[in-house]
C-alpha cells in the first residue's frame, strides 16, 4: 500500500533518444520506524525498510515500490497519466498492491485501486490538492473500497516543507466475504501532519498519524487492533540512490 503522502525521495537521470522526449528515471530508499498507510500500522508498529524505482517522460510516469512487512513484502507497480489544465496538475493513475508468498484459502490479498488526483499551487509556497482512490475488490476481498483525501504542503524553505493530509476509507465488507459479522459498509477518518527537511541528498521526515476508529466498531475488522490504529509518531530517513 504505497505510502502516497510521505518522504520518498528521488535521485534523477535523464536519458536521451533519437526522436524520442528525455525520461527520468530515479531511485529511493527510506528506513522508517513505522510503515503507517492511511492511519493503519502494517508492520505491527515495528520499523521497515522501503525503497522504489520510477520512470517519468512528459505526463506519462511509472514506478514499483517495495516495503518489508511482519513476515512477508509489499510489492506495489503503477503507472499514471499527469496532464495539466491551467494551473491545475492532474493525476490519473492505476496501482498494484501485490504480497508474494502470502496465502489464506479464505482470502485474495492482491488488488489494483484506480487514481484520479489533482492539484494545485495557491502561493509559490504553498500547494493544495485532492485525490480518490477505488477499487471494486479490496484486500482481504473485502469489497468495494474508496479513498478520499484533501492534502496541503507549505515550503518554508528549499530544505523544510511542512505537509498534512485528512482522509475518509470506506470498505464494503471490513471482516471480509466469508465474514459474518459485519453486513454493511464501514468506514473511518484519518489525517496525518508533520514537517520534511532535505540536506545533502537524505530527507528526514517527521510525521503525526491518527484514526477516528473506535475499538469494537465495524470497521476495526479492517485493522490489526487498536494498537495497529491508535494515534503514533512517525520518523523516516530517506536517501537518493
Amino acid at each position: 500500500m504505497k505510502k502516497l503522502v510521505g518522504a520518498a525521495i528521488a535521485a534523477g537521470a535523464t536519458i536521451v533518444g533519437a526522436g524520442v522526449a528525455s525520461a527520468e528515471v530515479s531511485a529511493n530508499v527510506n528506513l522508517t520506524t513505522d510503515y503507517v498507510f492511511r492511519g493503519v500500522s502494517l508492520s505491527d508498529n515495528d520499523p521497515a525498510i522501503q525503497g522504489g524505482f520510477d520512470w517519468s517522460n512528459d505526463s506519462f510516469y511509472a514506478g514499483v515500490w517495495g516495503s518489508s512487512l511482519p513476515g512477508g513484502t509489499e510489492i506495489d507497480v503503477y503507472a499514471g497519466y499527469t496532464p495539466t489544465l491551467g494551473a491545475v496538475t492532474f493525476d490519473l493513475g492505476v496501482i498494484g498492491y501485490f504480497y508474494p508468498g502470502a496465502q489464506d484459502d479464505d482470502a485474495e490479498f492482491d488488488y489494483y485501486e484506480l487514481l484520479l488526483g489533482a492539484s494545485t499551487p495557491i502561493t509559490e509556497q504553498f500547494t493544495v490538492g485532492g485525490a480518490i482512490y477505488f477499487t471494486d475488490e479490496n484486500y482481504g476481498e473485502t469489497g468495494e473500497a474508496i479513498y478520499y483525501e484533501i492534502n496541503a504542503a507549505y515550503a518554508l524553505s528549499d530544505a523544510l516543507e511542512f505537509s498534512g493530509a485528512f482522509g475518509n476509507q470506506s470498505i464494503g465488507d471490513a471482516d471480509g466475504e466469508d465474514g459474518i459479522d459485519v453486513t454493511e459498509e464501514s468506514d473511518y477518518n484519518t489525517w496525518n501532519l508533520g514537517a520534511t527537511y532535505a540536506f545533502h541528498g537524505f530527507s528526514l521526515d517527521f510525521r503525526y498519524h491518527d484514526t477516528d476508529i473506535d475499538e469494537g466498531s465495524d470497521i476495526e475488522y479492517y485493522t490489526y487492533g487498536p494498537s495497529s490504529y491508535d494515534s503514533s509518531f512517525v520518523f523516516t530517513i530517506g536517501r537518493e540512490l
